[in-house]
């Protein structure tokens, strides 16, 4: 494998998120796309939004020219698919951040994506049976979760760029792993694309993502996921252990609202990021929680899953989960004692 491909892919990522990440401030500054601080918001002063557009083009350029190299397994029909695919959510992301859209346009937009990603992943097999076409029924609403999920993560300092780049660092190692060059080299450049990011968006933030990037790293984290397993369909629940702490996270914070009566898809500050900074941690320890279990519970367990039976890896799998709701559950309670105490 040409090595050194994998290194033009990451610095070509890294060094197009950071130059249009700069252009976007000077737009969000002179268009006034500014977060002001509110109720239902977890920063202190107003920022300029969009820079997730840096994060797009990072992936979008180094993704595909690397996807290209190896036409014989990356057809041009499965390059364009997943880049119209992106294009369509960080545009519909992009009108958002600029002027709220209702939910339907936007939910319609995320299926649509979701169902071409679910082709994509599908069409080899399907072609020999055409009963597997089925399973676009589960295929297309975990896309479109993947999508709302981490665009529910996006609303504090670094927290989501580090967590991309966590599960697209992981997806390139077992890319690597797996002897898929190009999928090594796409995950490599979205990893270097995020990291371009942060460099503006490390606490103190001087640009948040937006919806422009936080839909878009969701359909691609769930997308590099679907090829990985399309490879190699006992790697299924080593993915699922990588993005363990915030899908339980926003999993069970949309449960909790849904079960309450609110409004899933409205501003609100109830994940149990956002409970953390109202008990007065500040974004960077918030962002160092999750990341220590990343480290310390994710990447080792995903490892292990990686390498054990399929049945024995489903288990793994799910004691990781009962043990991120555990945590959960404790630290919003937590939490929410600290903050009553000083209510009080």
């Amino acid at each position: 494998m040409p090595e050194a491909q994998l290194v033009v892919s990451a610095v070509c990522g890294f060094l197009i998120s950071a130059l249009c990440v700069v252009f976007a401030l000077r737009y969000a500054r002179r268009r006034g796309l500014l977060d002001r601080p509110g109720q239902r918001r977890s920063h202190a002063l107003p920022t300029p939004r969009g820079g997730g557009i840096g994060i797009v083009a990072g992936a979008l350029i180094a993704g595909a020219s690397a996807c290209l190299l190896e036409p014989e397994t990356w057809t041009p029909v499965t390059v364009a698919v997943i880049a119209v695919a992106v294009l369509a959510v960080a545009i519909v992301g992009w009108r958002d951040d600029h002027a709220p859209l209702s939910i339907l346009p936007r939910i319609g937009v995320h299926v649509l994506a979701s169902i071409g990603v679910g082709f994509v992943l599908l069409w080899p097999a399907a072609l020999v049976d055409q009963r597997l076409w089925w399973w676009l029924v589960a295929i297309v609403p975990l896309i479109a979760g993947s999508i709302n999920a981490h665009n529910f993560m996006d609303g504090i300092d670094g927290l989501l760029g580090l967590q991309a780049l966590f599960v697209l660092i992981s997806y390139a190692l077992l890319a690597r792993v797996a002897g898929d060059f190009a999928l090594t080299a796409a995950s490599l450049g979205a990893a270097a694309a995020c990291l371009g990011f942060l460099i503006f968006n490390l606490p103190p933030a001087r640009i948040f993502m937006g919806d422009v990037g936080s839909g878009t790293l969701g359909l691609l984290i769930g997308a590099f996921a679907g090829l990985l397993v399309q490879r190699h369909p006992e790697w299924l629940w080593a993915c699922a252990i990588l993005s363990s702490g915030f899908l339980v996270d926003a999993g069970l914070t949309l449960f909790a609202r849904v079960l309450n009566g609110r409004r899933w898809y409205t501003a609100h500050r109830e994940h149990l990021y956002q409970w953390m900074v109202r008990a007065d941690l500040d974004h960077a320890q918030t962002d160092g929680v999750y990341m220590l279990w990343n480290l310390i519970v994710a990447a080792p367990a995903a490892w292990l899953a990686a390498h054990l039976p399929p049945m024995r890896a489903f288990v793994l799998c799910a004691a990781v989960y009962v043990l991120a709701g555990v945590l959960w559950i404790a630290g919003k309670r937590a939490c929410l004692r600290t903050v009553q105490r000083g209510h009080a």
